[in-house]
């Protein structure tokens, strides 16, 4: 099951790649799309993080994650 908050999480990251990779905003014609801001994107992400926000939600720690472990009886 997802973590609502690594979900976020990985949404945030999303959106810092997306701002890193094409620009703050961009023009077409006479209109200008502007993204979210980046440091606020950014100070979300720390927050989280500091939260325990994990982006991959098999990681050991992340609720519902079983380490399988294997014994060996001997004589």
């Amino acid at each position: 099951m997802a973590n609502p908050m690594n979900e976020r999480y990985r949404q945030y990251l999303a959106a810092e790649r997306t701002i890193l990779l094409g620009g703050q905003s961009y023009k077409i014609g006479n209109r200008t799309l502007t993204r979210a801001d980046l440091s606020q994107i950014q100070a979300e992400i720390k927050r989280l993080q500091a939260l325990g926000a994990k982006e991959n939600d098999d990681e050991p720690g992340a609720p519902g994650h079983h380490r399988a472990r294997r014994v060996l009886f001997r004589d």
